[in-house]
């Protein structure tokens, strides 16, 4: 993103995407911002009518705007996906407004990084991200997998976390909500593709978007642009394959599997290496600096960012 516009659209649209979406409805949950932004920026431009669902109604408004000004189709509905009510109402006007959906980019996400130890009386932490993470999303597919079904056709999209594929300490609410999608989908895959229904999860890396700016130790880290995490949806949207992720993910997974101890310790060190955020600890002030061992690795390996 830049000057909070996506630039992913700056590109003439790929082949394999225009023959994805030309003259399909394609929802994009989480499209005020961020990845959503870019990707539905990208979509709406490849000629897809893009649906465009976030909570706030002014950022959708000027996102449709430029979604049009660039030649695409797109149409804000402002909804709250953490409201099981809202999320049935959204449903009801996006079949009635649009005949149902052809692809459903399930991006909004709630994050919180904070160890176990300071979540011990915050179970609501739990509860928001499952709320948002998973039975918004839910509510979604049930809504509007009966249409595609009936149409024999359609595809859902889902933006999941590299650290879905293993764990990751101090992301228990996070990753619970997201792993727990993740089953779901899983588990129905079987059932919906004889009908013409594809399932696509994205395990994206870091992406730096304004979700994960508030953890200073991120900013430092490598990762992708909100563009570059839409490419890859694009990517996902015109091949439609059944998972996208990176191989240090799946060999993550598979060490996991086959060496539980050893890599639980391996993510111990990650653990002790690094500390709670300020936000997390309920303090005031910016994140504590890196460590210093961690520092100098990452500088070494050549993945240290420089500060924004």
């Amino acid at each position: 993103m830049k000057g909070g516009k996506p630039v992913v659209g700056r590109r003439h649209p790929d082949a394999e995407l225009v023959s994805a979406v030309d003259g399909a409805t394609v929802l994009v949950t989480g499209a005020s911002s961020g990845i959503g932004a870019a990707a539905a920026w990208a979509l709406g431009r490849a000629g897809g009518e893009t649906v465009l669902v976030a909570r706030s109604a002014d950022r959708l408004e000027e996102m449709r705007e430029r979604i049009q000004e660039a030649g695409g189709s797109a149409c804000a509905h402002p909804a709250d996906l953490s409201d099981a009510g809202c999320v049935a109402r959204l449903v009801e006007e996006v079949d009635r407004c649009h005949g149902g959906v052809d692809i459903l980019v399930n991006n909004a996400g709630h994050s919180i990084r904070r160890s176990i130890e300071l979540s011990y009386g915050r179970v609501h932490d739990f509860e928001r991200t499952i709320d948002v993470n998973y039975l918004g999303p839910v509510g979604l597919v049930l809504g509007f997998l009966p249409g595609m079904r009936a149409r024999r056709r359609g595809h859902i999209v889902n933006v999941s976390s590299l650290g879905v594929l293993f764990g990751a300490p101090r992301f228990s609410a996070y990753l619970g909500s997201k792993s727990a999608f993740e089953t779901f989908l899983r588990c129905i895959a079987p059932e919906v593709r004889p009908d013409g229904v594809a399932i696509t999860d994205i395990y994206m890396p870091l992406v730096h978007t304004p979700m994960v700016e508030a953890t200073r130790v991120y900013r430092l880290l490598p990762g992708l642009t909100a563009d570059e995490a839409a490419e890859r949806i694009c990517r996902a949207i015109a091949r439609r394959p059944r998972r996208v992720g990176p191989i240090s993910g799946y060999v993550g997974r598979t060490l996991s599997d086959i060496a539980p101890g050893p890599f639980d310790r391996v993510l111990g060190l990650t653990y002790r290496w690094s500390t709670d955020s300020a936000a997390a600890r309920g303090e005031a002030g910016d994140d504590v600096e890196v460590p210093a061992l961690v520092r100098s690795t990452l500088r070494r390996l050549g993945h240290l960012r420089a500060p924004s």
